[in-house]
């Protein structure tokens, strides 16, 4: 039992760095600068959805209008908005990827794959599409399938830090914890400031306790 504490901390990091999905697919979040803030983002949700209510064809509404949903974790409204999106201008890698997110959420893994398959298709060096769906195939337990699309990832791309992160929460998903920090330690060398580095640095932390202590 003493074991399972590091590879839940690093599902719990993957679930948290990875759903988010603002560093590559829209602008980061500032801090608020008062508490005030709060009911300014609540006006803009409903801002939008009159909005999209009252014309369903600007592309931009709808876009935006997802990606509020998802990070309040309305996955159905998110998936419903990005379909519709996805009708008024195909072939977005951004709104693709999304739209799998949100069916991955749903637990929908087979629909939300083929989106990112599309959403490689459409651009094969989107590293984001590509972790994404290494990250549902391995939820789905084809481990082998997720590994060989992170491997490929990285030999194509080796700077890719989502692939380096997720590879990370297979290895300690395996017990091999090393391999699990060597991997995140990549993620906080290439890529400090993202999300993922910070998920890694707390998974790291955890791991390295773990094995001082056995």
């Amino acid at each position: 039992m003493k074991r399972v504490l590091p590879v839940l901390a690093a599902f719990v990091a993957l679930v948290l760095a990875l759903s988010a999905h603002a560093a590559e697919t829209k602008p980061a979040a500032k801090p608020a600068a008062k508490p005030a803030a709060a009911p300014a983002v609540t006006d803009s949700l409903g801002m939008l959805e009159r909005a999209v209510a009252k014309d369903s064809t600007k592309f931009d509404n709808l876009y935006r209008l997802g990606i509020m949903y998802l990070d309040r974790e309305k996955n159905d409204e998110a998936s419903k908005v990005f379909s519709k999106a996805n009708r008024v201008k195909p072939k977005q890698v951004k709104v693709l990827v999304n739209l799998g997110v949100a069916l991955d959420n749903l637990g929908r893994p087979g629909e939300a794959q083929d989106y990112y398959k599309q959403a490689i298709a459409l651009a094969p060096t989107d590293s984001l599409a590509s972790c994404r769906l290494a990250t549902s195939l391995y939820a789905q337990g084809k481990h082998g399938e997720a590994m060989t699309q992170l491997r490929s990832l990285i030999e194509k791309q080796p700077r890719s830090y989502c692939a380096y992160f997720t590879m990370g929460v297979a290895f300690a998903d395996a017990g091999l914890y090393r391999d699990a920090i060597r991997m995140w330690k990549k993620v906080v060398e290439i890529a400090p400031a993202s999300p993922e580095a910070q998920s890694a640095k707390e998974s790291i932390d955890v791991l390295e306790r773990f094995l001082a202590g056995s």
